[in-house]
């Protein structure tokens, strides 16, 4: 018996049948037991109505040739199959048709050929169907058979084999013998190559900022993966409200697919508003306002602003497109703070101002390079000061997640420094570094395990005259150690104001059970602590539990913690945001 062309996958479907009060019922009985089989043989008889048991009779016939069609997809050729009919009875009102089967031995495959010809097999990324499945020995399948075809196809459609066929698609099947072969051989012909792109629709911007946002050149071999990232590039932008990409193998000229984009910009200007709570600030309002296209060349800017007790701050940016456009610009900020750290021991007003030079880089570092000027104006206990620094400052971060909002796996790495000297704009000699690493891995689905370890430190000639409040480091805080409250890990002066330190440690490890999709409990550990000198042994210990709600900003995080030093008593945290 030999099959040509498409074998109807149709007959493999793993659905189960059902059955309700007072319809008829299908039974199937496979001997010796075969799961695989009876789901077959359900899902391709299907659902029998309410036919009565005359109904049942005449359909009996069909079921029994519907049955062996789905045993032959699974390669069972010379199945035995036997129909009855039982009637409806008072302890059960449904008739039903009982299938019984003795599938015998499968037919095994005897010569398997898969072979990809032309350009594409060149292609690493071009891969050749190699199922173990579809070795000789194994039980023939038409649903594995089909399967090889359509990963072929698939792959020819990705990667613009647009012309290509297969010269041979055989499925052979001897039953009297027990074998089968199959043989499928494609030929893929040509690579096709994306074309020029054109933009159409209604966009503002001009034609060169929108060609540097493509990520390819024309000519570029054809990838529907460069297609797709096309238009989440587009739609990710800021300026668009909806963007559409065609590229059309039917239009394509000397092999060529031209690429034609439909924008439709979005409206010019937006305003956010929020409210939040964590028991590090309090109850905190945000508020923020962009201007998402300005010119034809993408300029756009904008403000945000945030308000809590301990905090009061408003900053304005600029940003210029560099190139790539999508991940690279110049932006030009400045901002006004107003901060009361660490109780009321220390209070800053902060003005900052610079230019800030933002890029992604091929290895996905996301890297600041900045120069910043910032009059800070304080109160440290009894002390108070006004502070210049003209410091430049580099950082780089990255992340690694499988999910934005709610990761299940990932890691974060950031890396802060600047560096101020005295004379160029400066009071003072000043070198400023942090480092913040986050990992989160989630074990059997349920347990879930996240790490945190941060350090900074900073160097100068006088610590005490030369550093202000906002470069100086406090510990303790929901972020930070919880069991203590905001910041009030801290060196002391004479009077026992806290006052900041010369460097940081902090650690966390936080292990969360999920009791539900949206539910879990958690248990953790923190340590650290703010010092003038690297004194490990002054590290201070909380630990506690709480819950975790996923909403759809991220989870909100209840603890109650319990400082374990200076006589530490039990504090509550709250607060949200996604985990790393």
């Amino acid at each position: 018996m030999i099959y040509s062309g498409r074998v109807t996958w149709g007959l493999v479907i793993w659905v189960a049948s059902f059955s309700a009060w007072g319809q008829s019922e299908l039974v199937v009985r496979v001997k010796p037991a075969n799961k695989a089989l009876k789901a077959n043989i359900e899902g391709y008889v299907g659902s029998l109505g309410n036919r009565d048991e005359d109904a049942l009779l005449r359909f009996s016939r069909g079921a029994e040739e519907q049955a062996r069609k789905a045993a032959q997809a699974l390669g069972y050729y010379q199945a035995q199959i036997a129909s009855e009919v039982q009637p409806a009875s008072a302890a059960d009102p449904s008739p039903r048709l009982v299938l019984s089967i003795q599938p015998g031995e499968p037919v095994r495959l005897r010569n398997v050929t898969v072979r990809i010809e032309g350009p594409a097999s060149e292609m690493a990324a071009f891969r050749v169907p190699d199922s173990k499945l579809l070795r000789p020995g194994q039980p023939v399948n038409h649903g594995y058979y089909e399967d090889a075809k359509s990963l072929i196809q698939n792959q020819a459609s990705r990667y613009g084999f647009f012309s290509g066929r297969f010269s041979r698609q055989r499925l052979a099947v001897d039953p009297r013998a027990g074998v089968a072969d199959i043989e499928l051989v494609y030929q893929s012909g040509p690579r096709y190559r994306l074309g020029a792109v054109s933009f159409n629709g209604d966009t503002v911007l001009d034609n060169d900022l929108l060609q540097r946002m493509v990520s390819f050149k024309p000519g570029t071999p054809y990838d529907s993966q460069l297609v797709a990232e096309l238009t989440n590039d587009l739609q990710s932008s800021g300026y668009f409200e909806g963007v559409r990409v065609d590229a059309a193998p039917t239009a394509a000229v000397n092999d060529q697919v031209p690429v034609a984009v439909n924008l439709e910009t979005r409206k010019p200007r937006t305003l956010g508003l929020g409210l939040g709570f964590s028991t590090d600030v309090g109850p905190r309002g945000k508020a923020n306002w962009t201007r998402h296209w300005v010119n034809p060349q993408g300029h756009s800017y904008g403000w945000e602003a945030e308000l809590s007790a301990p905090r009061q701050n408003v900053g304005l940016w600029y940003d210029v497109p560099l190139d790539p456009p999508l991940t690279d610009k110049l932006r030009f900020a400045g901002g006004y703070q107003n901060e009361e750290l660490a109780g009321t021991d220390t209070v800053s007003q902060l003005l900052t101002v610079g230019p800030e030079w933002h890029s992604k880089l091929p290895s996905g570092w996301q890297r600041v390079i900045s120069l910043k000027y910032q009059r800070e104006e304080y109160k440290l206990g009894d002390d108070a000061g006004l502070s210049n620094l003209l410091m430049p400052g580099i950082s780089y971060a990255y992340l690694r997640s499988d999910n934005r909002i709610d990761p299940h796996n990932g890691y974060r790495v950031q890396f802060d420094s600047k560096v101020a000297k005295e004379g160029l704009g400066s009071d003072s000699n000043l070198l400023y570094g942090n480092v913040t690493l986050k990992g989160l891995t989630t074990v059997a689905q349920n347990h879930r395990l996240l790490g945190r370890v941060q350090f900074g430190g900073s160097a100068t000639n006088d610590y005490k005259k030369n550093v202000p409040p906002s470069l100086r480091f406090f510990a303790g805080g929901d972020q930070s150690v919880r069991g203590y409250d905001y910041q009030t890990l801290s060196p002391k002066n004479g009077d026992g104001d806290r006052i900041g330190g010369r460097y940081m440690v902090a650690a966390s490890a936080e292990y969360q059970y999920s009791l539900t999709e949206k539910w879990r409990v958690a248990t953790f550990v923190d340590q650290g602590n703010a010092f003038n000198d690297l004194d490990l042994g002054s590290l201070k210990t909380g630990v506690g539990f709480g819950v975790r709600w996923v909403s759809p900003i991220g989870p909100l995080r209840l603890d109650l913690a319990k400082a374990l030093d200076d006589d530490g008593g039990i504090r509550l945290h709250f607060s949200m945001g996604p985990e790393l």
